[in-house]
């Protein structure tokens, strides 16, 4: 049982995490793309793969107003909603 006691002496020092710690809208700034996936996700029985495209859009609003931090949106899951760039359009073109 004095095992259990030394568990204390080691002192833990919590750190935020990684991801999904950011700043509420208080101002509202981007409560109209939050409305339309939330209405997404309602219509579409809280299927989210049906919302995709209304996650991207309030996922960019939160981003382009600082209430989280800048992500490639290939990094947040959405690499295929993602228009090629032109050069590679142009290959996909030709071939």
């Amino acid at each position: 049982m004095s095992t259990a006691m030394n568990f204390g002496s080691k002192s833990f020092k919590p750190r935020a995490p990684d991801k999904g710690a950011f700043p509420l809208d208080h101002f509202g700034e981007c409560k109209a793309f939050k409305e339309t996936f939330m209405k997404c996700l309602r219509d579409k029985n809280f299927d989210n793969s049906q919302c995709r495209l209304q996650s991207k859009d309030y996922l960019e609003c939160r981003m382009e107003n600082q209430l989280m931090a800048r992500e490639p949106l290939t990094k947040l899951g959405f690499k295929d909603l993602m228009e090629p760039p032109p050069s590679q359009a142009d290959g996909d073109a030709k071939s």
